[in-house]
């Protein structure tokens, strides 16, 4: 059968599109609110008479969600044995995985707190601010860092209500810290006059507000499930170790990943406060974005999960399929919409007329981005509910690697090279994981029963 044919047969299974839907749906609606508190809090620093306030939480906040997005995988690899144990119906497994990724959030936080201080130190070195920016963007730090338990905790709870196929809660979770972070932002800064520290206590309140909220429904899942609570195998090393294993792998990829935007914010500062600010316009564009076509990604995880669970092949494939393209569908309009009103949506975010004047020749890079980052979506969603992790590690490497040096020969192109390095990555990322996918179907190793079996034999042996 023909790719076409397969994709047009998969396509006109509506009952496909509904499971998809069911995941897919709550989840955009819950990401939605992300980006928002990201563009609500530029919206209230962009307010503020001075732009050095707006690049004082930019580089705070980007320092944090580096750290955190290292730490992505609680939530990326809860969701594939999650998944895999749902599609299985062992309760037992489901629980385990709870309470491994909850203990392994809990214990690398307060290790990273401890090493937070130093490394955002060194940030600000490399940065070399004024002292007025140097001293605003610590504050800043300082209170957000506090969260960090809180957001680890909630990564793993959300990937763990996804891979159960409940997306309701994640949903309310997700809305819920969100919708406080941002009416405390603006409470906090426009009117009690708190500046960037106001931000930041915001941002701290809501994250532990979401975190209560997540513990409230585990029982939900857990009702349709029965198992037992095996706390005695914790201590045994190799109930452990295939946890760990694509943690490791995926943490590698998630630290690689959020260098890039890491020196896409320290490249940009080193060309003034007006240029990292204007990226930090664009850069919300894209967060819109991805957190709206992940949720095409969560659904691929969440059910492809569950299909290898079952050994389900053709479900497999049709739950790839139909989602890919509802997600190129998505990413095409992303495009026109920014191409278009690109410039109603930087005045949106500032008022600063320097500021809208040097993030204006930006958005045909906003408007292209969807089109080449949609597909490293899919793609990390497909391998992540097959718990492949050793592949999306070494994908990323490789392209990292590659444009690594690009990005040193272009930097005589100012904010222009720094942009054309930043696409060049990403559309890498998507080349060669897209190619690695591709052999492996080839090979028709996506589901593999003795693989499946074992498996299912080590988590039940936990």
């Amino acid at each position: 059968m023909s790719f076409i044919t397969s994709f047009l047969t998969s396509w006109k299974d509506l009952s496909v599109h509904k499971k998809i839907w069911a995941l897919t749906l709550p989840m955009i609606l819950s990401n939605l609110s992300v980006p928002l508190v990201s563009l609500v809090d530029t919206m209230v620093m962009g307010r503020l008479p001075e732009a050095q306030n707006l690049a004082a939480v930019t580089v705070g906040s980007t320092t944090y969600l580096f750290i955190v997005g290292c730490l992505g995988f609680f939530r990326m690899g809860t969701i594939g044995f999650t998944a895999q144990a749902v599609g299985r119906k062992d309760g037992t497994a489901l629980r385990q995985v709870l309470i491994q990724s909850l203990l392994l959030a809990t214990g690398i936080a307060a290790i990273v707190i401890v090493l937070a201080s130093p490394f955002y130190q060194l940030t600000l070195y490399w940065i070399q601010p004024n002292q007025q920016f140097h001293e605003s963007a610590q504050q800043f730090f300082n209170w957000r860092v506090l969260g960090l338990p809180a957001a680890l905790i909630n990564n793993t709870l959300v990937g763990w209500y996804l891979g159960s196929q409940n997306a309701r809660i994640p949903l309310l979770i997700l809305i819920i810290t969100n919708i406080i972070n941002m009416v405390l932002s603006v409470w906090f800064v426009l009117y009690l006059g708190k500046g960037v520290t106001g931000a930041a206590q915001a941002a701290l309140i809501a994250e532990w507000s979401g975190c209560i909220i997540g513990f409230c429904f585990i029982s939900t899942p857990l009702k349709k499930y029965t198992g037992q609570w095996l706390f005695t195998y914790l201590k045994n090393w190799h109930s452990w170790k295939p946890l760990l294993s694509v943690n490791r792998d995926i943490f590698i990829r998630s630290l690689t990943l959020q260098c890039v935007f890491f020196l896409l914010m320290i490249e940009g500062a080193k060309l003034g406060e007006n240029t990292v600010a204007a990226n930090t316009l664009i850069i919300n564009g894209l967060t819109i974005t991805a957190y709206i076509l992940d949720g095409f990604a969560y659904a691929i995880e969440a059910l492809c999960g569950k299909a290898i669970g079952r050994q389900n092949k053709i479900l497999f494939h049709k739950i790839l399929m139909v989602s890919c393209g509802w997600a190129l569908i998505a990413s095409l309009l992303f495009a026109a919409c920014f191409f278009e009103l690109g410039v109603y949506f930087i005045n949106m975010q500032t008022t600063i007329l320097e500021l809208r004047e040097h993030a204006y020749p930006l958005i045909p890079y906003l408007a292209v981005l969807p089109l080449i980052t949609v597909w490293s979506y899919l793609l990390d969603g497909l391998f992540i509910s097959a718990t492949r992790a050793k592949e999306m590690r070494n994908s990323m490497l490789l392209a990292f690697i590659i444009c690594l040096p690009l990005g040193f020969l272009l930097q005589s192109f100012a904010n222009t090279g720094l942009w054309i390095t930043f696409l060049t990555f990403m559309a890498l990322r998507s080349i060669i994981l897209g190619y690695t996918a591709w052999k492996i179907e080839q090979r028709n190793q996506w589901i593999e029963p003795n693989q499946q079996r074992t498996e299912q034999k080590t988590i039940q042996e936990m």
